[in-house]
């Protein structure tokens, strides 16, 4: 029943009497609960994360490591189980097989090309690999350029490598030094009335082609009767055993390492060995103004045994597929890349699913490999739950 009216004493005045408070709308039972933290789920390429492979996550500005969601508060909209395989970091490219890296042999002596050889044909230590004026050019073994004349008095390196080939090619008297001494000019007078040549003791400029060992002509860049002198390019030569020639983007620096075994795949689908010879690092210049120079890896593989060398000896030039491993981590666990959480301090953590709650729990990540990444932690184990994105 509603109470009368009563008068102030103070102003005299007749005041109605206040309701009482109303009930609130919600009682403690069914009040909102506090919305549901959630964890800022990291989705990155694979090749930045694995340069924070094996780092150390710090705290998890997620609250208690082992918290749990309320009960009743949604859960990840997707999990994966920890799995322990082996993670393999591997890559397949396509490669041109061929004979490796082709070198320009120009000339020095001025005069007319009188003897040029086959495309395709092998020349070794002391043969001529093209006459000028129907005087030979000479190939010899080593690794200096030949880049001055030498005589008597001459000292340096490319002396000892002069003396070295001389002497493999039967010719003796002299002792294999830096000095270009009586003995050795005596020896090259031999080498010189060999092959008709004038037996002055002195090895001209350009007489002699240094290379690193037998040579395959690659290509002609001159014909026979043509005239030729110094700088002028006559032919290319390359190595005589097959290779694979690869080329890589920078960021799969990783995968070439010089010495490391792939496995080349020949046209007919043969599998055979090979390991990486050399690596090296191109740049080639943009096309334009729009076109910035770009930075490719190249990489030379070498058939690895008689096996393989027969193997590939059909195919002069073909297209092959190389794969290779950059890394290999055996009997390791692991959690789809996805699964990493960016944790607030920094690191990376995953939320482990159990029933109807879940927790973040920081973990410490190794090799990144196929979609997939080498996790530890406290409590991961083979078949743990771990949140995904959706």
């Amino acid at each position: 029943m509603a109470e009368a009216a009563v008068t102030n004493p103070e102003t005299g005045e007749r005041e109605q009497p206040q309701d009482e408070p109303t009930a609130p709308a919600h009682t403690p039972e069914t009040a909102p609960r506090p919305r549901r933290r959630t964890g800022r789920r990291l989705v990155v390429a694979l090749g930045v994360l694995a340069a924070v492979g094996g780092a150390t996550v710090a705290g998890t500005g997620l609250g208690d490591r082992t918290s749990a969601r309320d009960t009743d508060s949604r859960l990840p909209p997707a999990t994966a189980q920890v799995t322990r395989q082996t993670l393999t970091d591997s890559r397949t490219e396509d490669g041109e097989l061929g004979y490796g890296t082709s070198t320009t042999a120009a000339g020095r002596i001025p005069g007319t090309l009188t003897h040029l050889p086959d495309t395709g044909e092998r020349i070794t230590r002391g043969e001529a690999l093209y006459r000028v004026d129907d005087e030979p050019v000479v190939l010899m073994y080593g690794s200096m350029p030949a880049y001055r004349a030498l005589r008597q008095g001459a000292e340096g390196t490319d002396v000892s490598q002069l003396e070295r080939n001389l002497k493999a090619l039967g010719y003796g008297g002299f002792t294999i030094d830096e000095e270009y001494t009586d003995a050795t000019a005596d020896a090259v007078r031999q080498w010189q009335e060999e092959h008709g040549l004038a037996e002055t003791g002195v090895v001209e400029l350009g007489r002699i082609v240094f290379a690193a060992a037998a040579v395959r002509v690659d290509a002609l860049d001159a014909e026979e009767g043509a005239a030729t002198g110094p700088g002028q390019k006559v032919l290319s030569y390359t190595a005589t055993a097959q290779a694979v020639s690869v080329e890589l983007d920078t960021a799969d620096r990783r995968l070439a390492k010089q010495g490391a075994k792939v496995a080349v795949e020949l046209p007919d689908g043969t599998r055979i060995d090979g390991r990486i010879s050399e690596v090296s690092t191109e740049i080639a210049p943009g096309n334009g103004a729009d076109e910035n120079p770009t930075t490719k890896v190249k990489v030379l593989v070498a058939l690895d045994g008689a096996e393989a060398r027969k193997a590939a000896a059909p195919y002069v030039l073909a297209s092959v597929d190389i794969s290779f491993t950059a890394g290999e981590r055996k009997d390791v666990l692991t959690v789809p890349v996805g699964a990493l959480v960016a944790l607030p301090r920094g690191g990376f953590g995953v939320e482990v699913v159990k029933g109807s709650t879940s927790a973040y729990v920081p973990v410490e990540t190794g090799l990144f490999a196929n979609g997939r990444v080498e996790v530890s932690g406290d409590g991961i184990t083979a078949g743990t739950t771990v949140g995904m994105p959706a």
